[in-house]
């Protein structure tokens, strides 16, 4: 079983997507997606949580990963592997 991934998002977002298809490689078939352009209620939430403005905010489990070079960097590092395995 693999963790939990939120990620805030909106439509017209590259680096949303770019994030998604690492996800996606790395075998991640569910991940609940956050659309704030659609919500403004989630957005305000985002902001809350992580601090942050820009998307994609992502999270594993309980882990605030951040956006996508955060996200790639990680797994550059090695370290998202194991953060995607836990459950």
């Amino acid at each position: 079983m693999s963790a939990h991934v939120l990620m805030y998002s909106t439509a017209v977002c590259p680096y949303c997507v770019r994030a998604e298809q690492l996800l996606r490689r790395k075998g991640i078939t569910e991940i609940e997606k956050v659309r704030i352009d659609l919500d403004p209620d989630r957005r305000e939430e985002m902001i809350a949580r992580t601090g942050r403005r820009t998307v994609p905010q992502i999270y594993i489990g309980a882990t605030h990963v951040g956006g996508c070079d955060e996200l790639h960097a990680l797994d550059r590092a090695g370290e998202l592997d194991p953060l995607l395995a836990s459950s």
